[in-house]
């Protein structure tokens, strides 16, 4: 293959397999199902970045998109590919204040938008935000229907694979989001790898159950265009219907984050014994967010597939992912290896994992430079190198609690809180407290018709597991669910923290 940016992919694919399917629109019923070739998704995409052109959108504009998951919105950002623009995608659920600064923070000219979806009017909001930006705001519908004209019109592609044209936010534990600078190489050596580590085959149908408006987006389109294979997109993604669509489509591959594997193991275990929830699935992949303990051994004995987790953020698409044919013990406690070219360090005296290679971005938008001396960047998480070179996951640095002095981790105590059968999800924070500078706050989310906990059964099943009595957490919060992401359905523990920030809770008792 030639070329080096992503049209370049775009343009290879189209000329190799230009009659193979692409993109399924997913659906329940052929009768509302859709789908391109990779050879209609090239002509299509360039006819958009014509019409896109002859709306203003240069080589360099700056351009926001918030879309969801559908051809249109892929045949967008492969026409803003095209053109040279720098694009910076947000997601769906996002509103006035999020938008607001991005807009503002990227300067945007242009700002495309699925009109009136799921009872909110994006037009309008648009229109709000417009008003109080310095400088003048295109609004572009692009929903059903995208903007068309000949590609005659349009320059050269671009030739720089290394030029920012991508921006994309993290959700971070800062007051504000960041901006993440993105280039082609960056991305296309994500998906590339991604690629070599998951091994898919021809007869492989994959699928996108996330906002493509995350960072995954380019990354799984790299995959597809470079193995050739076809993807069910799905709007949202929502039981049971987005069930009944990987089954009819007979998705072999799924991708997506902790919280769709727990979905997926909920909905098997309804079931009667012996009937598997998608026949097809020979393949859980992804990363995002971090896996309970004995979650690999459930998918493999309960979904009847394999599961493949990976180490992954905004800043760094694909760092490390598990290798469908190594060891269960390996994909059951480890995050898998680094591909070659992407460089791992652990700091000796924090455990702080810093990377460089090339699927690392270039840095963020109006900051100071992140860069170590070295070309490094920190990332905050917390892990270990294993002799064979996996990765281990130990924490967030800011998951550190500092209590009387000694350092707890918020993580250790949350695998083992998974044990509980009493207990869904959970997240453990600091919270700030006179007496020990910050408290132990455990905050559980519980399955359906279970009994409440309290915080002496919590104290008590720790104990249980071993764990020393300076850990045990002096508060317990039990809300309905705990706060999300909107992306890969991270907990958000900076809401948490805002949350339960004040008064402790009456069931609160005093450490030890």
């Amino acid at each position: 293959m030639t070329g080096t940016t992503l049209w370049d992919l775009v343009a290879w694919r189209a000329g190799r397999t230009p009659g193979a399917t692409a993109l399924i629109q997913g659906a329940e019923s052929a009768r509302h199902e859709r789908r391109i070739t990779f050879g209609a998704l090239h002509r299509r995409a360039e006819r958009v970045a014509a019409g896109l052109y002859e709306r203003g959108v240069r080589p360099g504009s700056r351009v926001v998109w918030q879309l969801p998951t559908r051809i249109e919105t892929v045949l967008l950002s492969l026409a803003l590919a095209r053109i040279g623009a720098v694009q910076s995608p947000v997601v769906p659920l996002y509103r006035d204040h999020e938008v607001g600064q991005v807009l503002r923070r990227t300067r945007a000219a242009f700002f495309a938008v699925p009109g009136v979806r799921r009872g909110f009017d994006h037009r309008a909001m648009a229109r709000r935000l417009a008003a109080g930006l310095p400088g003048p705001l295109t609004v572009i519908d692009a929903y059903d229907t995208l903007p068309d004209a000949d590609p005659a019109v349009l320059p050269p592609p671009p030739a720089d694979a290394d030029e920012v044209r991508w921006i994309y936010w993290t959700s971070g534990t800062t007051a504000g989001p960041k901006g993440v600078l993105h280039t082609d190489h960056s991305l296309r050596t994500a998906g590339r790898t991604l690629g070599e580590s998951l091994r898919p085959v021809p007869s492989d149908i994959g699928s996108m159950a996330f906002p493509y408006a995350h960072v995954a987006g380019p990354d799984y389109t790299v995959l597809l265009l470079l193995h050739g294979i076809p993807a069910v997109l799905l709007e949202d993604f929502a039981l049971p219907g987005s069930l009944a669509a990987y089954r009819r489509h007979r998705v072999t591959i799924a991708g997506g984050s902790t919280a769709f594997y727990s979905l997926f193991l909920a909905a098997q275990r309804t079931l009667p014994p012996g009937r598997r929830l998608l026949p097809s699935l020979r393949l859980l992949a992804g990363g995002g967010a971090p896996r309970p303990p004995g979650l690999y051994h459930e998918v493999v004995a309960e979904l009847g597939c394999q599961l493949a987790h990976g180490y992954a953020l905004t800043e760094a698409p694909m760092v490390t992912m598990g290798d469908p044919h190594d060891s269960p013990e390996h994909l059951a406690t480890t995050d898998g290896r680094p591909p070659a070219g992407m460089e791992i360090r652990i700091a000796p005296d924090t455990g702080e994992i810093s990377l460089r290679g090339p699927a690392v971005c270039r840095g963020y938008l109006d900051e100071p430079d992140p860069f170590d001396p070295d070309g490094f960047l920190p990332t905050g998480d917390l892990g270990r190198l294993t002799p064979t070179g996996h990765l281990v996951i130990t924490g967030r640095l800011k998951d550190i609690i500092i209590r009387k002095g000694e350092n707890v981790s918020a993580q250790e105590i949350e695998e083992l809180l998974h044990r509980h059968p009493g207990v869904a999800d959970t997240a453990v924070i600091g919270l700030p407290d006179a007496e020990r500078g910050e408290m132990v706050c455990a905050v559980v989310e519980q399955p359906p018709g279970t009994a409440v906990l309290t915080l002496a059964e919590v104290r008590s099943h720790l104990l249980a597991q071993g764990l020393a009595p300076h850990k045990l957490p002096e508060r317990l919060e039990v809300p309905a669910a705990l706060p999300r992401g909107a992306t890969l359905g991270k907990v958000l523990k900076r809401e948490l923290r805002e949350r339960y920030g004040g008064a402790p809770s009456a069931d609160g008792t005093p450490g030890g």
